[in-house]
């Protein structure tokens, strides 16, 4: 679909910012089943891909920091949906959804949008703004934005999202599968009202054929009003377990609590601090007029134990289809791999492996799509684990996210402390990694033929190491990548010649020994372009 600087009359032409997170990257296929048409404004549109919808909607590259790739993207747009947020970028973030979301309203209002969707937080209406947490306080400012701008707006405000993949529904779950007895904080006392994913989408949908005249923010939440505590206890019905011990104390401030709740759960605590400080506020629906504009069918909104059991059967059948780890962590390095010039005069470590595979190359390949999450990396699991420690224990994500799908992979997907860069089937995965590091991290699998037709698989572990730590991180951990990667090489390609991939709980095929193939080296830039992947924003 290409731009078109005129509106025509092929429908309505919504523009959806975030659409490579996990409410955004939902709600393009509704729209596009709803009979709308959809341009994403992303920082990467080749995060977007690999999405079963690319083909059918349109993706330009920007930033709603950027007035001019905003203006560019608003061009013949009817309906702007806003689903961004620079929560946990820096202790400015505040300041930042400020910018971006008076920047967003100028260009909608200069392009003649006829509408901005926004979905914020559901706030307390007896709390000044002053006293709200950092997160509800910005969520509430930027509803204001849009609602003094001179575009109408509709401002959807919810408050716990259940869904399967989502944030809110990730911490509940695994709060209350791994500890059946829990010394709790005394927000989980505090009484919200949560609301199922499907229910959201389908208010954000509806929002674009509201009247001109409606400018206003709604509440939106499900039928139920219930203590964290409660939605434990229903997460433990529902999951069939059994009943959880819950004991609330007054010592865990929203600090602390994020880092019990990064310990226990994949969400890191620089994500669940913002939601455990939201939790302090009692955060109900005051009154439900969304529905006179989009009607509820029946049945609707969903009860809350309705949307948890949906949302678990999507976890158990592998059917998530995006998840809070979607979009990219704040201050995880997101650079792709430079190419030559860009590396003249810079440093590149490298560890590099090669090997014969007796197996077929998609056998190789389905052993190297498969990697992470519960079937694990083939190699030293405990060095694996210690890594993932050491990560969360700085505010990193650790190993915890997981993989979204057991056996598929698509370019923007989380995976562990690694995010998908590029995926070409039977041929590259290539890995950037989000743990914190004092420099820029990749790791490469490669399924080769040599000249004789016989599978090869070749691995790459790279470093742009930043300063004099940087230097000094690499020289302190290559005498373990004889293990790990050596291990990983060998462990990969005796898999792939067995037929197997790991399976949550078995180590996989074959012993550590030691190094496999080549060793670690430092050089610049290659010369040759051959692997180098083309330069992304």
């Amino acid at each position: 679909m290409g731009t078109s600087g005129e509106r025509d009359t092929e429908g309505t032409l919504c523009l959806v910012t975030g659409a490579s997170g996990y409410i955004g990257g939902r709600l393009v296929p509704e729209l596009l089943e709803a009979g709308h048409r959809v341009r994403c404004l992303v920082r990467s549109p080749a995060k977007l891909r690999d999405q079963p919808w690319a083909s059918r909607a349109e993706s330009v590259r920007g930033d709603v920091t950027d007035a001019e790739s905003v203006a560019e993207a608003m061009r013949g747009v009817d309906v702007a949906y806003y689903l961004v947020h620079a929560l946990g970028s820096g202790t400015d973030f505040e300041e930042t959804d400020r910018r971006a979301a008076r920047i967003f309203a100028r260009q909608a209002h200069a392009a003649g949008v006829r509408r901005i969707v926004y979905l914020g937080g559901l706030t307390p209406r007896d709390v000044p703004e002053s006293a709200l947490s950092p997160h509800l306080r910005s969520r509430a400012e930027v509803g204001r934005v849009f609602l003094e701008s001179p575009v109408p707006a509709t401002v959807l405000r919810a408050a716990v999202v259940i869904g399967s993949g989502s944030a809110s529904f990730e911490m509940l779950r695994y709060l209350t599968e791994r500890l059946p007895v829990m010394v709790t904080p005394s927000w989980v006392q505090t009484r919200t009202q949560p609301i199922g994913v499907r229910d959201v989408l389908r208010y954000l949908v509806g929002s674009a054929t509201m009247p001109d005249d409606v400018d206003r923010a709604f509440d939106i939440g499900g039928p139920d009003v219930l203590t964290y505590e409660g939605m434990m206890r229903r997460y433990a019905a529902v999951a069939g377990l059994k009943r959880r011990v819950i004991v609330p104390v007054p010592v865990l401030t929203p600090r602390l609590s994020s880092h019990w709740v990064g310990l226990v759960t994949p969400v890191p605590a620089s994500l669940a601090r913002p939601l455990t400080e939201s939790l302090r506020h009692e955060v109900v629906c005051h009154e439900h007029d969304i529905a006179r504009y989009v009607p509820d069918p029946p049945g609707h909104p969903l009860p809350f134990d309705e949307a948890l059991a949906l949302a678990l059967r999507k976890v158990r059948e592998a059917e998530v289809a995006t998840r809070w780890s979607n979009a990219s962590v704040p201050g995880a390095p997101s650079d792709p791999l430079p190419t030559d010039p860009d590396w003249a005069g810079g440093s590149l470590y490298q560890d590099e492996r090669e090997l014969p595979v007796d197996a077929s190359p998609q056998a190789l390949w389905k052993v190297i799509e498969g990697i992470g999450g519960d079937n694990g990396w083939y190699s030293f699991p405990l060095a694996w684990a210690v890594r993932g420690w050491l990560d969360r224990f700085v505010g990193g994500v650790g190993l915890r996210r997981g993989r979204r799908d057991a056996e598929r992979l698509r370019v923007g997907d989380s995976l562990d402390f690694w995010r998908v860069e590029e995926i070409e089937p039977v041929r590259l995965l290539r890995l950037r990694a989000e743990m914190r590091l004092p420099g820029l991290a990749w790791l490469e699998m490669y399924v080769e033929t040599d000249d004789r037709g016989r599978t090869r698989y070749r691995q790459r572990a790279l470093f742009h190491p930043r300063g004099l730590l940087g230097h000094a991180y690499w020289w302190s951990v290559s005498p373990f990548h004889a293990v790990v990667f050596g291990g990983m090489a060998r462990n990969i390609t005796q898999a792939a010649a067995k037929g197997l991939t790991a399976r949550k709980g078995e180590r996989p095929a074959g012993r550590i020994r030691g190094a496999a193939g080549r060793r670690s080296t430092s050089r610049r830039a290659p010369r040759s372009r051959a692997t180098a992947p083309p330069h992304q924003e």
